[in-house]
């Protein structure tokens, strides 16, 4: 039953379809603005856009790797990195809310706002990281770890069964009503050994959760 509960089990968060999260290349404009990188003595480049130009050396490439303990290639670096930029549309450093909402998939997703507490704001290491969890070679837990932040909505590091409820609305919307909403949650909690009033902390998330082992996987495409 805790696969109800899994807000990886909605079609639009399960798999993040990177060929149009990522991509290889993106066009901003007409072909001069096209952004490609290239690999120049040991440093790989950005192709002047306009009147800017951005570049990650080998020595950022693998300090990116070190902070998402090593789940992507570098290769696959340089391709979140090309997404990053253009979604940072006027070079801050940082990707908005307002940025995030501009990729279609985002945008529909049931638990975009949620999800947006978490995005805000990051900068390209954090961006790597957050995506990190969707990485086919990271663990349950690092899984689980992102799961239990989009139910934290109070970031207390604590979840209770109201914040359960209300990620259920979000997922199963009219073809849940609340009386089913109340009786799935009620069976879980159960099982796992909790009660309505249990507070969940993330071992104890990741008790009710391991078992259904979330789908998460991403492919990212390189050249």
């Amino acid at each position: 039953m805790s696969e109800f509960l899994d807000p990886t089990d909605s079609p639009s968060v399960n798999t993040i379809d990177l060929e149009t999260v990522v991509g290889s290349t993106y066009y901003s404009g007409d072909d001069s603005t096209r952004r490609t990188l290239s690999r120049r003595n040991g440093e790989f480049e950005g192709v002047k856009m306009g009147n800017t130009s951005s570049m990650l050396t080998q020595y950022d490439i693998e300090e990116v790797q070190g902070h998402c303990q090593d789940l992507f290639e570098q290769q696959e670096i340089l391709s979140l990195y090309q997404r990053f930029c253009q979604l940072d549309r006027n070079s801050k450093g940082f990707i908005s809310s307002d940025e995030f909402l501009s990729v279609p998939e985002f945008a529909m997703n049931p638990l975009s706002q949620r999800l947006l507490r978490m995005v805000d704001g990051l900068n390209f290491k954090e961006f790597v990281a957050f995506l990190s969890a969707f990485s086919a070679k990271a663990s349950l837990r690092q899984k689980v770890k992102l799961i239990f932040k989009v139910y934290d909505s109070n970031c207390n590091g604590k979840v209770s069964s109201k914040d359960i409820m209300e990620v259920l609305r979000d997922l199963s919307g009219s073809f849940m009503s609340d009386e089913q909403r109340e009786q799935v949650l009620s069976q879980v909690m159960t099982e796992a050994g909790y009660t309505s009033d249990s507070f969940l902390t993330l071992e104890d998330f990741i008790k009710v959760f391991g078992s259904c082992k979330p789908e998460m996987d991403v492919e990212i495409p390189v050249d």
